[in-house]
């Protein structure tokens, strides 16, 4: 058996859901938790926060952003803990509905984190994910939502189950060529950037899980993305019907699935309930 003490990481922590779900891990894992946060100081202050709860995080510096800070990470896992047993990717951005930034600009900005730097840490993070490992996106169903918006031609292809993560991409990329010449509509798009964004990484989750399947079967690693619903948060503003305790439950539940789970895998989960596609 290893001598490595268990260890769970939840990104962008320092507030809003990625902090609650690191306060419940700090409580239900066992193991050490790590609370990452692209902006030291605050992550530090989250973490002066939950150690004033009787709760014992650790913390690390992470800017999804910024493939260098992410292969820190990796580095610092590997060193420390010899890989990672539990992976909550939460960090992202949304621009608010009133914003006057041009929506191309909103469109490359929102997917350059949501997406392709959530991406940038699967690609770096999965490989020293350990047997029986557990991997939770945090999307949403404006995702969904966004798919439902797109053009027939368009939801075939993100449902199409041959889809590689490099044809994922592309489309991810077409997206944002196509509102810079101010074509999406037209090309089927929806006039969401953030949904086309969450869109991608429920997508991006269905292409990882498989890829595990085939590749690392017998470790029985489970991958899923999750809505946590509509949470009181600075993204989802102080209308919205949840309470942050009550968003960070789902991805919490997944997080913690049992060694023994086989599902849901590849899967988006709302409510504990895998979501039909």
């Amino acid at each position: 058996m290893s001598s490595y003490t268990r260890v769970a990481l939840v990104t962008g922590a320092n507030k809003g859901i990625g902090f609650a779900i690191a306060r419940d891990l700090c409580r239900e894992f066992p193991g050490d938790v790590v609370l990452t946060a692209r902006d030291e100081a605050r992550g530090r202050a989250a973490v002066q926060q939950l150690q004033a709860e009787g709760l014992s995080p650790r913390f690390h510096q992470l800017d999804i952003d910024d493939l260098q800070s992410i292969r820190a990470l990796r580095d610092f896992l590997r060193k420390e803990y010899g890989g990672l047993n539990v992976l909550v990717n939460n960090a992202g951005i949304a621009f608010n509905t009133d914003d006057p930034t041009p929506f191309d600009i909103q469109a490359e900005m929102t997917l350059k984190t949501n997406f392709f730097a959530t991406r940038n840490v699967c690609t770096e993070l999965l490989p020293i994910v350990k047997p029986h490992g557990r991997v939770v996106n945090v999307s949403s169903s404006q995702g969904s939502q966004a798919l439902e918006n797109c053009s027939e031609d368009l939801q075939e292809k993100f449902r199409c189950e041959t889809l590689t993560e490099e044809d994922l991409v592309d489309l991810m990329k077409k997206f944002v060529e196509d509102t810079k010449n101010e074509v999406h509509e037209r090309e089927g798009w929806p006039n969401s950037a953030y949904g086309v964004s969450k869109l991608g990484v429920t997508v991006l989750s269905r292409i990882l899980a498989r890829r595990l399947e085939e590749k690392r079967k017998a470790d029985r690693i489970l991958l899923n993305a999750c809505c946590p619903g509509w949470v009181k948060t600075d993204l989802g503003g102080a209308h919205a019907s949840r309470t942050v305790e009550e968003g960070a439950e789902t991805p919490v539940y997944l997080a913690l699935l049992p060694p023994d789970a086989t599902e849901p895998h590849g899967q988006l989960v709302r409510d504990k309930v895998v979501q039909n596609w």
